[in-house]
């Protein structure tokens, strides 16, 4: 628990409220936030029900090889998560066996409160016992805060590649942990 919160690992009950709940996470933070990119809404959209919709997360909460951990309010919402899974990401010493951080997100007026902190210690310590080895994850290149948080938890930068929403191309950077 985390100051009125409660961290938890996401079952598949929580599909709905957590295709939510990234859907808003995204778009507080590059369409509306701190970050912002101009997607067009077509990009937008497909990237949405491509990556966030309902049934992807469905499909995700019942994959053994992912894990997601959510943090609640007391009011039952959802205000922030974490994902983690096999490693997809293109770099040459990159492998399918080792763990990456997909996502880490908490909603806007929730930040500076340590769940996101909560969260990927939850998170790097499920990859620890069940990917051991280096941990990946992909970060864009203009979110600047992200990048800070996870060069202080020992990731350093390692490559870099495009990240796809819809037809538009983010530039991205890849961070490994050993």
């Amino acid at each position: 628990m985390t100051d009125g919160y409660t961290i938890r690992r996401a079952v598949p009950a929580d599909a709905a409220a957590l295709a939510v709940l990234k859907r808003r996470t995204f778009r507080e933070t590059f369409v509306d936030g701190p970050v912002p990119i101009e997607y067009s809404a077509g990009n937008l959209a497909v990237f949405e029900r491509e990556s966030y919709g309902e049934d992807v997360v469905a499909a995700q909460l019942h994959d053994v090889r992912r894990a997601h951990w959510v943090a609640q309010a007391s009011d039952g919402s959802l205000v922030g998560y974490a994902h983690v899974g096999p490693c997809k990401l293109p770099h040459a010493e990159a492998r399918p066996e080792q763990g990456e951080l997909y996502q880490l997100y908490v909603i806007g007026q929730c930040q500076g409160t340590g769940l996101g902190r909560a969260l990927l210690d939850h998170a790097l310590d499920w990859l620890a016992e069940h990917m051991p080895g280096p941990v990946w994850l992909g970060v864009f290149s203009g979110n600047h805060r992200a990048q800070a948080v996870y060069a202080a938890r020992g990731f350093t930068k390692v490559g870099e590649y495009q990240f796809k929403v819809g037809d538009h191309r983010d530039h991205e950077f890849i961070f490994r942990r050993d």
